[in-house]
């Protein structure tokens, strides 16, 4: 069997690792590494988890995701999304092995006013975004086997996300103010988890230049925070899930240290194009997030 290794703990981690049937269909046994044994903080680690799996094809789902903190722990943000990927990166294309890395909407500034392709013009507003975008170019600066997908407002049914966090505020509070004027594409850590699955399974067929480069990867369709807020809570009322009264609110009322971009949503025609892998629509895939939320 050959080995998929796929880094982090996150919500993206664990979808893939629940993926793992379906990585066995294709050879591959997938070999979770995370803290501590695995660290971006502590390089030696990288190169021992690499040395020790001799991996087919590595995902990197570690990151800093910690968008207002990253503004004043920035040398730590650059550990997780800039240098360390990319001395991940390094060993991969020393061994000639395909590395598929995470990277995120918060490149671009948002002011398009339309959806971004992989081409435009970069520019993050905050840290994070900046690391991130650093990450990028030094990954593609190494010119190995390199699929760098971009993704956004990534949510599951564990770990710390909008969704889990608008469900446990209508717990507390009947009122809530939600930001109305930023939009994006909701994205289920399982779909993008199923979307890397079949990536994976097309690169496994032989490796084509095409394959390379940054992809957009996000959910079909797009929303703002305010009217996700409210499919959340309608998809949680049957379940018996209170029903918040949520006002809509613009980003100047929620002043946070980073700033977001307000329109970044991702036109992902080019993984279609190249990889034939489409997201599903973020309503359903919703849904279904909710309804384990709200089962467990």
């Amino acid at each position: 069997m050959k080995t998929l290794l796929v880094t982090g703990n996150g919500q993206l981690a664990r979808s893939l690792m629940a993926l793992a049937p379906r990585f066995a269909e294709l050879g591959y046994t997938p070999r979770q590494a995370a803290r501590p044994e695995f660290d971006f903080d502590r390089p030696a680690t990288i190169d021992a988890v690499f040395a020790a799996t001799s991996p087919s094809i590595v995902v990197n789902a570690a990151a800093w995701t910690a968008v207002d903190l990253a503004e004043t722990e920035r040398d730590a943000a650059a550990r997780a999304n800039d240098t360390g990927p990319t001395r991940l990166g390094k060993l991969c294309a020393a061994a000639d092995i395909p590395f598929l890395h995470i990277s995120t909407d918060y490149v671009f500034d948002g002011d398009k006013g339309a959806p971004y392709v992989e081409g435009d013009q970069t520019n993050p507003t905050g840290v994070y975004g900046a690391t991130k975008l650093a990450g990028e170019k030094g990954i593609l600066g190494l010119g190995g086997k390199v699929v760098i997908l971009r993704t956004s407002w990534v949510y599951a049914a564990e770990g710390k996300n909008f969704v889990r966090t608008m469900l446990a505020a209508a717990q507390r509070m009947n009122n809530l103010r939600v930001v109305a004027d930023q939009r994006g594409c909701p994205t289920s850590a399982m779909d993008l988890a199923q979307a890397i699955a079949e990536i994976v399974a097309r690169i496994d067929q032989g490796w084509r230049p095409s394959d390379g480069g940054i992809f957009h990867t996000a959910g079909t369709g797009d929303t703002n925070w305010y009217d996700f807020a409210l499919a959340i809570f309608a998809a949680a009322a049957p379940f018996g899930r209170p029903l918040p009264y949520v006002d809509p609110i613009a980003t100047a009322d929620w002043p946070t240290p980073a700033r977001r971009p307000a329109d970044s949503r991702l036109d992902c025609h080019k993984l279609a194009a190249i990889y034939d892998v489409r997201l599903p629509e973020w309503r359903p895939s919703l849904e279904r997030v909710v309804a384990d939320i709200c089962h467990a």
